[in-house]
């Protein structure tokens, strides 16, 4: 189960962002994983959540996964396709000149953070409501940087 591996990594990568960042709480991390990456889904979750409460920082932190569609190219025809349905063999002109073109990626897409702002604010509920946030605490997304998404799929 290379899973665990995976998730290790990201936590890593996570939670140096998050200090960078001066960020003390995570609140979700979003991945895109490609459907032929072999990374399973319900299985990284399940790490993760295992992994998150070990860490001050990504304890009770949502993973939430999203499938990227996985396309090949066919270099005879120019054509793209979904990989899933047709497999290596274009489907236009039955070449197997072909190669995947997305699908195999795992990336962390976002991180969502409390903000430490608004409770230094120290804004009470009907405060943040009126200037239209819904709690005390904004969420705040920060984007993960490409590096650190290139280094999780580089692995």
């Amino acid at each position: 189960m290379h899973e665990l591996g995976i998730v290790f990594h990201i936590a890593d990568s996570v939670e140096n962002i998050a200090r960078e960042n001066g960020v003390s709480k995570v609140l979700s991390v979003t991945l895109e994983i490609g459907e032929v990456s072999t990374v399973i889904g319900d299985y990284l979750i399940d790490c993760w959540n295992w992994n998150a409460k070990k860490s001050e920082i990504l304890n009770g932190c949502e993973l939430i996964i999203e499938t990227v569609k996985a396309v090949t190219h066919c270099d005879d025809c120019g054509q793209q396709y979904e990989t899933v349905a047709h497999g290596k063999i274009c489907p236009y002109c039955g070449s197997d000149h072909t190669w995947l073109l997305v699908g195999n990626e795992v990336s962390i897409k976002e991180i969502c953070v409390e903000d430490a702002e608004a409770e230094g604010r120290g804004e009470d509920t009907k405060d943040a409501e009126a200037k239209g946030r819904d709690e005390d605490t904004e969420e705040v997304t920060v984007e993960a940087t490409r590096e650190a998404a290139e280094e999780i799929t580089a692995d």
